[in-house]
């Protein structure tokens, strides 16, 4: 039997814009480890989809439609992820 040490937090991860776009998808799933915060998020991000990496720095992110005002924001299972791309102005 495993039995895992560090149960994994999944979170839901929505994607708006470029992000979307570059994916084709407008929702991923990130396996994060319990205690893991928004930083952690979003190394694992840009480690599965490096294609998402050069956007990432300038990105918004909320949780549970929150703005984060830092980068530590410690996540639970059942949050709402948001990353949001800067608006481009036209």
């Amino acid at each position: 039997s495993t039995t895992m040490a560090e149960p994994a937090l999944a979170v839901k991860v929505l994607l708006f814009a470029a992000l979307r776009e570059k994916l084709n998808k407008s929702e991923v799933e990130v396996q994060l480890r319990q205690g893991a915060t928004t930083t952690d998020l979003l190394d694992s991000l840009r480690a599965q989809y490096p294609s998402l990496a050069p956007l990432l720095p300038s990105c918004a992110v909320s949780v549970n439609r929150q703005y984060l005002t830092n980068d530590a924001t410690e996540l639970r299972a059942d949050d709402e992820v948001a990353i949001i791309p800067p608006v481009s102005g036209g």
